[in-house]
């Protein structure tokens, strides 16, 4: 199973579509504190539908603490549009995190500072970026063309 993590998503359908994602490829949804929106919004229940109750998304008050969380044989992937590397280099492994910043402003250089080997990007027309749910949906789906592993 691969996971997703959400660093501080603002934008409660975004959070409620990947959720469906998630939850369509059996993978683990996590999301980082501060949230934008309420875990009760409408518009995250209505973009997750009924599946938002089976996920169970993980929630952590923070990015170290979620950083603790992570097995050493377990790889995080850092998507961000600062990075030259194309996500389909990455090689993905179960238990692998792929972590995507908040929707209006990416992944903070700060964060991305140390992990510039495990940075990549969907590679687009300069000066545009794709929805967040989009951009989960494409590089989720790379890993599971990977592994194989969806219980379709």
């Amino acid at each position: 199973m691969l996971n997703v993590v959400l660093f501080e998503p603002e934008i409660p359908p975004n959070t409620g579509n990947i959720g469906r994602l998630c939850h369509a490829s059996g993978a683990g949804l996590h999301l980082i504190e501060p949230l934008g929106f309420s875990l009760d919004d409408k518009s995250l229940k209505r973009a997750g539908l009924d599946y938002w109750p089976e996920l169970n998304p993980t929630l952590w008050p923070d990015f170290d603490t979620f950083l603790d969380s992570v097995p050493e044989t377990a790889n995080c992937f850092y998507l961000t549009t600062k990075s030259t590397k194309p996500y389909w280099d990455a090689e993905f492994a179960e238990g692998d995190y792929l972590i995507f910043g908040p929707e209006t402003r990416g992944l903070p250089e700060s964060l991305l500072a140390n992990v510039k080997a495990q940075s990549f990007v969907i590679p687009q027309k300069r000066g545009r970026s794709l929805n967040l749910a989009t951009s989960a949906g494409i590089v989720l789906y790379e890993g599971v063309r990977q592994l194989k592993t969806a219980n379709f």
